[in-house]
C-alpha cells in the first residue's frame, strides 16, 4: 500500500466514525465503541482522530452533542433542559449545563431565554451561506420562491466524498470533487442514469458550527447491493444511509448565487407557518440539473429538509 492510499485509509475510518457519531448522538458513545467501528486499538484510536481531525475523540463528540442540543433548545420549547440533557446522553443536567456553558459561553437556560427574546445572536455565523437555516431573521428583499411539497422517502445508500471547511472554499473545489466522484464509480459501473441523484450533504447549521468544523458530503446514490464494493478500503470514499422519513421538499428554480435564499425561503418564510418542526438529521439538496456556476444560467434544484410535527 503507498503513501496515498494509506492516507486515503485512515480519512475512510475516520469518516465511518463521524458518520456513525451523527446517526448514534442520543448515546452514550464509548472509546471501545468508536474504535471497533474504525477498526484500530482503542489504544491509538484516541491519537489518531485528533492527528486527523485536530480534535480529541470526547472534544468531538462533545461538540457534536452540544450543536445539536442547541437546536433542541431552539425549536423544542416542549421540552425542558433536563429532558434536552437526558436525551443527548449527559449524566445529569449540571454535567450539561457545564459543558454547555463551557463552549457557548453562556447556560442553557440564558440562550433560550435570550433565543426567543430576539435580543442577541449568541451563535457563529459565517460569511457565506449564513442563513441557510435561519427562522427568526427575514430578508425582506428575498425574491426567491419554490413550491413545497411533503414527502416520505425511502433510505437513500450513497457514495460521498466528505469536504471540511467552509462553503466558500466548497465552491472553489466542488466540481474536482464531483468529478471524482463520478469517476470512481464510475469505473465499478455502479452509476444507473435511470435511478442517479446527485446532492450534497450538509452536516452542520452553518448557524451553530464554526467554519473550520463544517462537514459537507457531495453525494451520488449506489444500489444497496454495491456497499460493499464501495466500502473497500480502495480510497477516501465513503458510503452512508441517508433516512427514510417525511421530508418537506423544496422545488426552486434558481440562479447559483440564490441558493441562500431558497434556503431561507424553505426555513425562514415556509417552515414557520407549516405546522411542522425539522427533525434532528441531515438536511440536503438533489440537484435536477448539471450544477454550473455561469450566473447566468438557472439551475433546478430540490432541497429536502426533514419534518416532525410541531410539538
Amino acid at each position: 500500500m503507498t503513501n496515498s492510499q494509506s492516507k486515503m485509509e485512515y480519512l475512510r475510518r475516520i469518516h465511518k466514525v463521524q458518520d456513525y457519531i451523527e446517526a448514534n448522538v442520543y448515546d452514550s458513545l464509548s472509546l471501545d465503541e468508536l474504535a471497533t467501528i474504525a477498526g484500530f486499538s482503542k489504544y491509538h484510536f484516541h491519537r489518531i482522530f485528533k492527528g486527523v481531525v485536530n480534535e480529541s475523540l470526547l472534544q468531538y463528540v462533545n461538540r457534536v452533542k452540544l450543536e445539536k442540543a442547541l437546536n433542541f433548545l431552539i425549536y423544542r420549547s416542549d421540552m425542558t433542559v433536563t429532558d434536552i440533557a437526558y436525551q443527548f446522553g449527559f449524566a445529569d443536567t449540571a454535567i450539561f449545563s457545564r459543558a454547555f456553558k463551557n463552549y457557548y459561553q453562556v447556560s442553557p437556560s440564558y440562550y433560550r431565554n435570550q433565543y426567543r427574546k430576539n435580543c442577541k445572536d449568541l451563535t457563529k455565523n459565517s460569511p457565506y451561506h449564513e442563513d441557510m437555516m435561519k427562522t427568526t431573521r427575514r430578508d425582506n428583499e428575498n425574491k426567491v420562491q419554490g413550491k413545497v411539497a411533503i414527502k416520505t422517502i425511502d433510505e437513500m445508500h450513497v457514495a460521498y466524498v466528505r469536504h471540511l471547511g467552509t462553503y466558500e472554499d466548497l465552491k472553489i473545489v466542488f466540481g474536482s470533487l464531483m468529478q471524482q466522484l463520478f469517476h470512481y464509480l464510475n469505473e465499478r459501473n455502479l452509476i444507473d442514469p435511470r435511478t442517479i441523484k446527485v446532492l450534497t450533504i450538509y452536516h452542520d447549521n452553518p448557524e451553530i458550527t464554526e467554519d473550520h468544523h463544517r462537514r459537507t458530503s457531495l453525494c451520488i446514490t449506489i444500489p444497496s447491493n454495491a456497499v460493499e464494493v464501495v466500502d473497500n478500503g480502495e480510497s477516501d470514499i465513503g458510503i452512508m444511509v441517508i433516512p427514510s422519513g417525511r421530508y418537506a421538499v423544496g422545488h426552486f428554480e434558481i440562479f447559483p448565487n440564490e441558493y441562500s435564499a431558497a434556503w431561507d425561503y424553505l426555513c425562514g418564510e415556509w417552515l414557520p407557518q407549516s405546522g411542522y418542526l425539522p427533525r434532528d438529521t441531515s438536511s440536503f439538496e438533489v440537484y435536477l440539473t448539471e450544477p454550473n456556476s455561469d450566473p447566468r444560467k438557472k439551475q433546478l434544484v430540490d432541497i429536502y429538509l426533514p419534518i416532525g410535527p410541531l410539538a
